[in-house]
């Protein structure tokens, strides 16, 4: 089997989520795709930083977290090494970058991407910072070396959207893309048309963890509006960027709003859309009815969904998980089993 060495940036619920996959999975993705994933470095801001050529055993790394003891516990070449020494210096053939998410300078992400195509790895991410930031300069950057940037978690967590756009609808002609991308928004929506007031549900959204104690990255739009540029960058061809999204969020969305909307046999939904023009492509994510008839009014709680306008195929819907740490952990397994394909193909 094809070895791939990984480095790892960032060991929160979705680098152990990916972990949990490599233990449980390793024999039959070794029979399956012929290859072998060795994690050769893992560096986190809270639990420590080791790398070693030698490579590491999943459980060990999944132990060293859960016994509160952080990663340095474990027997390594070398500790110490923060996140940029690690993406430059590390003996991996990909970085895979998840480190948490900055919307507004895409740092300190941007660098870790930046600094690990420059010394010629792989890279496979599920930030949203440096994919809706700075795209045009990072895909430029892995192009001119023959690298790859997999983008798979940055939309819809671990539920294969960018590939299914890239890879397999992208011949019958995207024209248009409208999605509940936001699971916080979708699922307020879904609790305020059992007939509970936006401010509770919100409250009870927090307390469930499914919303930060300041909303307004949800609430408002800037996490969806985030993934309707990446996928005008990836699906589209379409430099966007932040400002150039229409948004609106849900705060100011009424009972009576929803009330209406069922009389009409229709289902308020936070859509990011994208739909391409004479003049280009509009983006724009506002709460929109939905009308029953469609797929996306079906699509309850935090789950996400997405419904390609394709010439060829006409509509096409997926439906998935949009967080969760399996789930997202997938994602950079479906990442890098791309990179594998495109480099044995």
């Amino acid at each position: 089997p094809m070895e791939y060495r990984l480095a790892l940036i960032g060991f929160g619920t979705v680098g152990q989520g990916f972990v949990e996959i490599l233990r449980d999975q390793n024999v039959q993705l070794t029979e399956q795709f012929g290859v072998n994933f060795r994690i050769t470095g893992v560096s986190d801001v809270r639990l420590g930083s080791i790398h070693d050529p030698a490579g590491f055993e999943p459980e060990a790394l999944l132990d060293a977290v859960r016994n509160g003891g952080g990663l340095e516990t474990i027997p390594a070449l070398d500790q110490g090494w923060d996140a940029t020494q690690m993406a430059q210096e590390s003996a991996a053939d990909v970085v895979v970058e998840l480190s948490f998410t900055d919307l507004e300078t895409g740092e300190p992400a941007t660098t870790h991407v930046r600094k690990a195509l420059e010394s010629g790895k792989h890279v496979v991410t599920t930030n949203k910072g440096p994919v809706a930031l700075h795209w045009p300069e990072l895909s430029e950057l892995a192009g001119e070396r023959g690298l790859q940037i997999g983008v798979e978690g940055t939309v819809m967590s671990g539920t294969p959207t960018v590939n299914l756009g890239l890879n397999l609808l992208r011949a019958a002609n995207i024209r248009g893309v409208r999605g509940i991308l936001n699971g916080t928004c979708n699922y307020i929506l879904t609790r305020m048309e059992a007939g509970s007031s936006y401010e509770h549900v919100l409250a009870e959204a927090q307390e469930k963890g499914y919303a930060e104690a300041d909303p307004a990255g949800d609430v408002e739009g800037f996490d969806a509006a985030g993934k309707v540029v990446i996928l005008g960058n990836l699906l589209m061809d379409e430099p966007l960027a932040m400002s150039d999204v229409d948004r609106t969020g849900i705060s100011g969305l009424t009972l009576e709003d929803i009330e209406s909307a069922t009389a009409s046999g229709e289902r308020w939904k936070l859509i990011g859309s994208l739909e391409r023009g004479p003049d280009g492509v509009t983006a724009s994510v506002a709460p929109q009815r939905v009308p029953l008839t469609h797929p996306l009014s079906s699509v309850g709680g935090a789950m996400n969904a997405i419904t390609f306008d394709t010439e060829l195929m006409g509509e096409v819907t997926l439906v998935g998980a949009g967080a969760g740490r399996v789930e997202t952990g997938y994602s950079v397994l479906v990442d890098l089993l791309e990179i594998h394909r495109t480099r044995s193909g």
